[in-house]
């Protein structure tokens, strides 16, 4: 491995070494070029969006051929003669087209393809970093599409997360295949990239999840596993990338709005303090345009909803806007500018009283309203020179202000500035590669743990390779150096691997390895504060976590008349050195020889060693089952995630995991009615922190907590129900069930999850 329990100083000359190995790497990208006379070249298109298509297979003469690339486009040396060219590509309807070429001669075509009845392999970007079939990645993904998130009226995406095979959004906190427990504000060891870029705050290095632009999802992808070599710190654990829309050849006109109600839970002693049934509503808006050679999507969304505890209530509105021009007088060059703005105002649960009457009333003490401001910036440029080598600038500015009118100790301001080059190059129709480099400059403002400016400084490259059109290989290289407030400072090396062989027609075999790191972020290692009698404290000394990944799996495709899936089978293996976990202790000065509760509290420590094994396997189809159109996935989660430092071989299982965990959906079509049923099985979280079953120093930090979880020591099925009409072509209505059986269910400890709630949903489009 490239470093062991944390980065290794790097020397001021290897800095130059490693500079000048990557502009050796980005200048022979530019030596792309064709020794033949006789060139077949063109584009394949959709034939419905006339979008240009990635990764379609065109075979010559039934014996060899090439694919397009990452744009939709293909380069084919011919001898003179009549040929014969074959375009596939799974989901569409192949195309034979026979040329006849003379010496000299270059043939341009122009191919579109028609989709088939069926569609079920999707084209993704973020495991290389272009784009690809699903079926040619060799990790893990999981695909996340707009009329999913649509039709459950998703309010923050990370709820719409939860549905997904081996992901698990706990009070905010991503975690994927037991990647990560609950650390409360703590960092995320999960990247969340919204159009490819980073979108973690400077200070805490986690994710505002309400600012994400739902309105505007065009697909969610998430990737499982390490990929620290293309992406960096935080990407320990995996990827979460929200890409947004462009518009249609047609502009479109979407308008949502939602009201709704939730449920008294069925233990009465529970709701005594509602007056009524709290009610929430909230509206999304979304136009996109193409005005000749600009692109124009707008959204906004608004949101009131009172909670169903005590002070726990979210209003916000959000803008965001989404540019591009692709000028026709420079051919291959567009640009553009992405902005989301919001305002909130929120109070978060943490405590309850007790596991009674007060489960849904917090303490007093540790509620802490505040306003909050969101707002990021993103311009960026992409050019495509003459041999197709695609050139990308892409800049974020993010500001994130926080402000407790109650507890102005708390206030707290942060600003992230990140840019990044990067080059892409086709080879030979076989050989991708993907360099660059990328810079963040970080900046805090705090009561709670001080000023403080952070830095990176990154290179990366990536080459993938294809073996006679059937294995694929791929090896990725990342250089990184962190620096805090120019002092604490760290760099070292990366790496990723992978392979993915077509071993049939429909049959897929992979595995990859990757390693990952992760920074402490600001707010881990110098918060010093108190929730009531909930104390955190700092940490300067924290080092950073390091660990890898590795998988083996299958995709195997099943086609019938009437019905198209793919089975996915995977085994992985994760581990963790230095890992940081939010412990609970006594924390005395040594000059203080008997504790206080002012001593008692959480601390963020190095712990040591985990490793997380399993694996996971699902089904995702879709099709006519008689004459209804049904679409499906379903998937399970098996885990068995070690604390390696563990004293005892009975209760050394990772804290906050589920083992077994069970998520699917369905849903049907009959004639203007769609219905839809989702399920979620978590099993029994096993282990916690024991302070919070325990009195330290005579008092309990969660009420009742301890014999609540003897009381209900087993797994939860949660399910839902959705039930749509299509009043007109362009007039949807909804009702949708959360909860369906109002299951009482916990996440994290003292957090009782919503009872059941049903919203009423009206969608036009126009």
């Amino acid at each position: 491995m490239a470093f062991n329990s944390h980065f290794l100083p790097v020397p001021f000359k290897e800095y130059f070494f490693v500079i000048k190995l990557f502009t050796i790497v980005a200048l022979l990208a530019t030596l792309n070029t064709h020794a033949q006379t006789t060139i077949v070249s063109g584009s394949v298109k959709d034939s419905m969006s006339n979008h240009l298509l990635p990764g379609v297979n065109v075979l010559l003469n039934n014996e060899t051929g090439t694919s397009t690339n990452q744009k939709g486009y293909f380069i084919l040396e011919l001898e003179p003669g009549t040929h014969q060219l074959v375009f596939s590509i799974i989901g569409y309807e192949s195309v034979t087209k026979k040329i006849k070429v003379e010496q000299n001669e270059n043939k341009i075509l122009d191919v579109q393809l028609v989709h088939s009845s069926l569609k079920i392999d999707e084209v993704v970007v973020t495991a290389s970093r272009y784009e690809q079939r699903l079926s040619d990645v060799s990790v893990s993904m999981g695909i996340l599409k707009p009329a999913f998130i649509g039709n459950i009226n998703t309010k923050d995406i990370d709820q719409t997360l939860n549905y997904m095979p081996g992901v698990e959004v706990m009070d905010g906190q991503a975690s994927i295949r037991g990647g990560s427990g609950y650390s409360f504000g703590a960092g995320s060891r999960v990247l969340v990239l919204v159009d490819d870029l980073p979108m973690l705050t400077a200070a805490d290095g986690d994710v505002k999840w309400n600012f994400l632009p739902v309105e505007n999802i065009a697909q969610v992808e998430v990737l499982k596993g390490a990929s620290s070599a293309l992406y960096g710190s935080s990407a320990l654990n995996g990827i979460i990338n929200i890409r947004t829309k462009y518009p249609e050849t047609e502009p479109q006109t979407t308008v949502t709005l939602y009201s709704g109600f939730y449920q008294k839970p069925k233990r009465k002693e529970m709701a005594w303090w509602w007056q009524t049934n709290p009610l929430f509503s909230g509206i999304s808006f979304s136009h996109s345009q193409k005005i000749k050679n600009v692109d124009i999507v707008a959204g906004a969304n608004g949101l009131i909803d009172p909670g169903y505890r005590e002070s726990n209530y979210d209003e916000r509105i959000r803008a965001n806007l989404k540019l591009r021009h692709t000028p026709s007088s420079v051919k291959g060059l567009s640009y553009g500018l992405n902005t989301n703005f919001q305002l909130q105002q929120l109070s978060d649960f943490l405590i309850w009283r007790d596991a009674d009457s007060g489960a849904f009333l917090q303490n007093p003490a540790v509620i802490t309203p505040v306003d909050g401001f969101r707002l990021n910036v993103d311009p960026w440029i992409t050019y495509f020179d003459k041999k197709l080598n695609k050139h990308a600038v892409k800049m974020r500015y993010y500001s994130v202000k926080n402000k407790f009118d109650e507890n102005p100790d708390k206030n707290n301001a942060s600003e992230l500035y990140y840019g990044e080059y990067q080059f892409h190059s086709v080879f030979n129709d076989n050989l991708n590669l993907t360099t660059g480099f990328s810079g963040l400059a970080g900046k805090t403002r705090a009561e709670l743990y001080g000023d403080h400016f952070n830095s990176t400084l990154a290179l990366f490259t990536q080459l993938d390779y294809k073996f006679f059109r059937k294995l694929s290989a791929n090896l990725g290289l990342r250089w990184e150096r962190y620096a805090l407030d120019d002092k604490d400072k760290e760099s070292g090396f990366v790496t990723r691997a992978g392979l993915n062989y077509q071993a049939a027609k429909a049959t897929f075999i992979r595995a990859s390895f990757g390693q990952g790191y992760r920074f402490p972020s600001i707010a881990e290692k110098y918060t010093a504060t108190s929730l009531g009698s909930l104390n955190i404290f700092p940490n300067p000394n924290l080092k950073s976590e390091t660990g890898w990944s590795s998988e083996m799996g299958i995709r195997q495709g099943l086609t019938t008349k009437n019905w198209t899936s793919f089975i996915d089978a995977a085994f992985f293996w994760t581990e963790y050195n230095n890992m940081i976990e939010f412990i609970f202790g006594v924390y005395k000065p040594d000059s203080v020889v008997i504790p206080s509760l002012d001593h008692v509290g959480f601390k963020s420590l190095n712990v040591g060693k985990a490793r997380i094994t399993g694996f996971e396997t699902g089904i995702t189809g879709n099709g006519n089952i008689g004459k209804l159109p049904v679409n499906l996935f379903v998937g399970y989660t098996y885990m068995n995630p070690v604390d390696l430092t563990s004293d005892t071989l009975s209760n050394n299982i990772l804290k906050y995991r589920y083992r077994h965990s069970l998520k699917g959906d369905a849903s049907v079509d009959i004639q203007k009615f769609s219905f839809g049923i989702s399920v979620v099985y978590r099993s029994f979280m096993e282990r916690i922190d024991a302070a919070f079953e325990e009195k330290i120093l005579g008092q309990e930090i969660f009420p009742g907590l301890k014999k609540y979880r003897q009381e209900n020591n087993h797994g939860n099925w949660v399910f839902d129900f959705r039930l749509a009409c299509n009043v007109t072509s362009s007039t949807r209505l909804s009702i949708i069930v959360k909860n369906l059986f109002n299951k009482e269910y916990m996440g994290r400890p003292g957090d009782i999850q919503p009872p059941g709630n049903i919203t009423f949903q009206a969608v036009v489009k126009f």
